[in-house]
Order: C-alpha cells, then sequence, then structure tokens
C-alpha cells in the first residue's frame, strides 16, 4: 500500500524524533532494530498527520496519549484516527503511564496483536 503525505510534515516529523518524550524514547528502544520482528517508524507522515509509530507491513500505527490530552485533543485525535483507518491502517493507543509504569504489558499487548493478524 502506497501511503501519500504532505510533503511539508517532513521536517515537523524529524524535529519530533530528534525530540521525543520520555514514552515515546522508551517505546522505541524496545521496537527499533525489529526486535518484534517487524519494522516500525517512528514520527511517520501519513496523509496531513504524522503518527508516533508505524508498521507498514502491519498497516499499523502507535499512537501514545499523554497527560495533556484535553477533551479538544481527544476530539482531535478521534477525527484523525477515524481518517487514518479509512485509509486501511490499523491503531492501537497506549498512555504514557502505561509505557512508564507497565512497558511490559505494552510490549505484549502488541504481540498479543502482531499474533493475531497472523
Amino acid at each position: 500500500m502506497i501511503l501519500n503525505y504532505n510533503p511539508s510534515l517532513k521536517d515537523k516529523a524529524k524535529k519530533l524524533r530528534k525530540n521525543m518524550t520520555w514514552s515515546e524514547a522508551k517505546l522505541w528502544v524496545k521496537l527499533k532494530n525489529k526486535q518484534l520482528g517487524y519494522d516500525f517508524h517512528r514520527q511517520k507522515p501519513i496523509d496531513e498527520y504524522i503518527v508516533d509509530f508505524f508498521c507498514p507491513e502491519l498497516n499499523l500505527i502507535i499512537e501514545l496519549d499523554g497527560t495533556s490530552h484535553t477533551e479538544e485533543k481527544y476530539e482531535y485525535d478521534l477525527k484523525r484516527q477515524i481518517k487514518l483507518e479509512s485509509l486501511g491502517l490499523k491503531f492501537l493507543r497506549f498512555s504514557e503511564i502505561d509505557v512508564k509504569d507497565r512497558i511490559n504489558d505494552v510490549i505484549y499487548t502488541i504481540e498479543h496483536w502482531i499474533e493475531s493478524q497472523q
């Protein structure tokens, strides 16, 4: 599947990769280098958005929701998710607290989701 993106997002994605949150960095340590058997990209532009993590082989987006998620941010994320799902992409969402306090449970959930797709 070819996923287009707005080229103006490329620089912003690069900056986000250089300035990841603590939780993003912690999860990235577990996702990079095909540790789960698949290649993941971080801060990936897709369509008009930048997603936290993306696995092109699985069409899987992984998003981390921070403590600053307001009602307005939640509505934006929902709209964004619906749009990206309409492109055939799938979502897993975790809170930053889940990654901070229960990283092994997060990894187990991702692994279980991957197994269920095979």
